[in-house]
């Protein structure tokens, strides 16, 4: 049994996605060129680009397939049977403010939006709004996303979905900020040193 929570939670989920989409699709028609990366990775970059992938389906489709084929939530210890009322409002608030978040930070990035990453295809450095606290606020809102479907319906995959999720930017931000130092130079070491990879309050101090 999946609570109410857990469902809002999964909705959220399902809606971030498909605003998510829409937004790219938005973005690549601005840039005028492709803004899908993920096919051209390689390496680790291209693990990163199959464990957001993954991530993000085994948070939506885990409880789902655990839903349908009662042998497998039932040697799940984390199932809760939708008994865990307080987590699952906790999660649904925490899922919504991911959403909002990751949402509005890719919005803000207008035709600088990448899925991904590949030397010589980034955009323009955006370092206003959301960016003055944090140089990877989507991936910030969308961990929290993940981990409050997690909470709503706690589950093997949807804890593993955020556990994979953070793997694979970590993975991913690194090769980025490689290839902005390259494209954008100082004024990217400047922006990278004033504002916290994940979250915080800017500062003068290099991370």
């Amino acid at each position: 049994m999946i609570s109410g929570f857990g469902w809002a939670a999964l909705a959220l989920l399902f809606g971030y996605l498909a605003l998510f989409f829409w937004g790219s699709a938005m973005a690549a028609q601005a840039a005028g060129r492709p803004i899908w990366l993920f096919a051209r990775a390689t390496g680790r970059d291209r693990l990163a680009a199959i464990g957001f992938r993954a991530a993000f389906a085994l948070a939506f489709f885990g409880p789902l397939f655990w839903l349908a084929v009662a042998g497998f939530h039932k040697v799940d210890l984390l199932w809760t049977e939708g008994r865990a009322v307080l987590l699952g409002l906790i999660g649904v608030f925490v899922a919504g403010l991911g959403a909002m978040v990751a949402f509005a930070a890719q919005m803000s990035m207008g035709s600088s939006w990448r899925v991904g990453v590949v030397g010589g295809e980034t955009g323009d450095l955006v370092s206003s709004g959301l960016y003055r606290f944090s140089r990877n606020p989507t991936f910030v809102g969308q961990a929290a996303l993940l981990a409050g479907v997690a909470m709503a319906v706690p589950s093997l995959p949807t804890v593993l979905a955020p556990v994979l999720f953070l793997w694979s930017a970590s993975t991913q931000v690194r090769s980025e900020e490689a290839a902005l130092r390259m494209a954008i130079g100082p004024d990217y070491d400047r922006y990278a040193a004033s504002v916290p990879r994940w979250i915080g309050i800017k500062s003068k101090a290099v991370e």
